[in-house]
């Protein structure tokens, strides 16, 4: 033996690849099952092979590695204001818009439409999630530009095409389009209402007028984008509007949006969110005038759909990597998952994966079904709640997972180090959680009707269980103090209603085993708080929660 080779290397595992994510995941066959998304499984199935390849994962590591980077000018001094990605970053949203999942929810009428698209969100989003801030933003802006007929009878063809295309062009010379978002300003943060951006009609103005916008945006997400939705305050004092505003005038000429730098970020690397400002830049009004944020809020209600999906991917992902992991490893003798604390820890895990999932994909329906009155309210008030506390607990979930790990979890090349970076902008982007949970409380207050269905069929879900019976009725009482007193409580309330909604969803169609421990470890008298792996396993399966979380 050579004198320096010192140790051989054993009781080390690599992370979990090669797997079919959606075959490895029953609770998600099981919601497209109830969704009636069949059609849409064997595609799916696909992409889930394709994603869980060693190689979607090395993907995923180098566009979050390498980063994009803003080049101001090219080898002369002209201004060029381009910015270049990583080739894994091309590859990764050239994969996704080939599934058709940019315009699945808005290009047919096909029963179970949505939820096939959540589930190909959220399976991406298991792998890598920069490339899926884009992807939002412009499936959520199909819902708002096609009531804008003639910017829509030109945009369809680009924002339907499942093929992708990475050339900087104007939009009519595209075969795909990608669309941005541009709200953020220094001064006003989450308070759009305070955004100093003016646009000024270059004509007649109104709706489907051209304008000229002159401020800044703080944080202008992906600006290699075809176009942006902003929003800017009328020069006439109307108030705020929802502009169009594309990378290319129609006369193609670049569009005067100076890139002043690239964000550098905690986490979504892979991603470029930029500063800009505009210098009369050409945009066209979308709605009505001084209707801006009733509009773009439009768009708002489906990207928060997508945190609620982003961060149950990064759950899951997390839940799955230390499961895995758990059961190769071995410490004092014994492989960790037969540890009993270690068990505890790792339940705890896949109860949260299960129920954020299972709540994100019941959302998907009620989007697909809006039109029905129970059905708007899921939407509009379980979707802000959601978002506040699923978006939330999964920075505390993921940090949990990556101490199943060890150091090994803690070092960059490991995919945790990545998912605990990621994990806050979902708290973060579209509305932080107090903003949540106060749009909560608006959306409650706005549809009393709405809000005694949702309660009403919450009920239903939860009948015969004293302990969820007791948590509603609390609930429905809190709902009927003053509004300044239930202000304060705001983020309890959410938390609550968020909780029995999970509980309900999981009685109703989980396996008991994991219904039973998800309510008794949530809202029962073993209720542990929230430090990870402190529930009461005791009479529960913990082996049968185990196996579906991630099939041996």
């Amino acid at each position: 033996m050579n004198p320096w080779e010192t140790h051989e290397v054993h009781n080390q595992f690599d992370e979990l690849r090669d797997v079919n994510l959606l075959g490895a995941d029953p609770a998600l066959q099981e919601a497209l099952a109830r969704a009636g998304a069949q059609a849409w499984v064997p595609q799916l199935h696909r992409y889930a092979h394709d994603l869980g390849s060693s190689a979607a994962w090395e993907l995923a590591h180098w566009g979050n590695t390498a980063g994009p980077q803003l080049q101001r000018f090219d080898a002369r001094g002209r201004l060029r204001e381009t910015v270049e990605f990583h080739p894994a970053w091309h590859a990764l949203l050239g994969m996704y818009r080939a599934q058709g999942l940019v315009s699945l929810p808005f290009d047919n009428a096909q029963p179970g439409r949505f939820s096939a698209w959540a589930a190909g969100f959220y399976l991406h989003g298991q792998v890598e999630q920069g490339t899926l801030c884009p992807a939002t933003m412009t499936t959520a802006a199909i819902g708002l530009l096609r009531q804008e007929p003639a910017l829509w009878a030109q945009l369809k063809p680009g924002l339907f095409s499942p093929s992708y295309d990475s050339r900087d062009l104007p939009c009519s010379q595209k075969t795909s389009l990608w669309i941005g978002m541009g709200m953020t300003e220094k001064q006003g943060g989450s308070d759009v209402r305070a955004n100093t951006t003016t646009a000024t009609p270059v004509t007649a103005g109104g709706r489907g007028g051209a304008y000229l916008l002159r401020g800044h945006k703080w944080f202008f997400s992906a600006p290699t984008s075809d176009a942006h939705l902003v929003v800017a305050q009328l020069s006439d004092g109307s108030g705020p509007a929802c502009l169009w505003v594309p990378r290319w005038r129609p006369d193609g000429t670049r569009n005067s949006i100076r890139i002043q730098q690239l964000k550098d970020k905690l986490g979504n690397r892979s991603n470029a969110s930029s500063e800009v400002e505009f210098q009369d830049a050409w945009g066209v009004l979308v709605g009505e005038q001084g209707r801006g944020i009733p509009t773009i809020i439009e768009m708002a209600a489906m990207t928060r759909l997508n945190c609620v999906l982003g961060s149950a991917a990064i759950l899951r992902t997390a839940s799955v990597q230390a499961l895995a992991y758990a059961r190769q490893r071995q410490a004092f003798g014994k492989v960790l998952v037969q540890q009993p604390l270690m068990r505890n820890v790792l339940v705890d895990l896949a109860l949260e994966s299960e129920a954020a999932m299972t709540l994100g994909m019941r959302l998907a329906q009620a989007f697909e079904h809006a039109a029905s009155p129970l059905e708007q309210a899921w939407k509009r008030i379980l979707t802000p709640a959601a978002k506040f506390w699923i978006c939330k607990r999964t920075t505390a979930l993921v940090a949990e997972a990556m101490e199943v790990m060890g150091g090994n979890g803690y070092v960059e090349r490991s995919v945790m180090a990545r998912l605990l970076r990621e994990a806050p902008v979902n708290s973060i982007w579209e509305g932080s959680g107090n903003i949540m949970c106060l749009d909560v409380l608006r959306a409650l207050a706005r549809d009393p009707e709405g809000a005694a269905c949702l309660l009403h069929d919450l009920q239903q879900h939860c009948e015969g269980v004293p302990v969820l019976q007791s948590a509603l009725q609390a609930l429905a009482a809190a709902l009927r103090q003053p509004a300044a007193q239930l202000e304060a409580q705001a983020r309890h309330w959410a938390q609550q209603l968020v909780l029995v909604a999970q509980a309900g969803l999981l009685l109703r169609h989980a396996p008991q085993a994991v219904a039973q421990a998800f309510v008794r470890s949530r809202l029962g008298s073993s209720s542990c708080g929230w430090v990870v792996g402190g529930l009461d396993v005791q009479g529960g399966d913990v082996e049968a929660i185990l196996q579906r979380a991630l099939p041996q």
